[in-house]
């Protein structure tokens, strides 16, 4: 049976994507605090935002990574599937995608699981 060509296009979509992601490589994350550096007390805020900033630029793109590969998987897997919301088994739109070419839910049940989620303050465990 022959591919479907919008399938194709998310295939090499997810392909670019992570060939971009793997180019750029990770941001320079500074050291972390050196007592026998001499510390220029105006600059030492500036430091530690730029270090939790690359820290957490770097994160996001090692969770993309992670969805794109994933996508890619259940495309080969069965790719008769791909771009049907994993909970209610509806298309996808296309233009969602377009957009994210790794999501695995419609708007409306990605919508129901995050109103799943606590409400409040985020804990740090959240982010593991």
């Amino acid at each position: 049976m022959a591919a479907r060509p919008e399938l194709l296009e998310h295939v090499e979509r997810l392909h670019a994507l992570r060939d971009e992601i793997l180019s750029t490589g990770d941001e320079h994350v500074a050291e972390e605090f050196d007592p026998a550096r001499k510390v220029d007390e105006d600059a030492a805020p500036h430091d530690e935002m730029s270090r939790v900033i690359a820290s957490n630029r770097n994160r996001a793109r090692t969770v993309e990574l992670r969805e794109i590969e994933a996508a890619l998987r259940r495309i080969a897997d069965d790719p008769d599937d791909f771009g049907l919301c994993e909970t209610c088994s509806e298309p996808i739109p296309a233009r969602r995608l377009e957009l994210l070419p790794w999501v695995r839910l419609c708007i409306e049940c990605q919508q129901a699981q995050e109103n799943d989620l606590p409400a409040g303050r985020k804990h740090i465990t959240d982010y593991r």
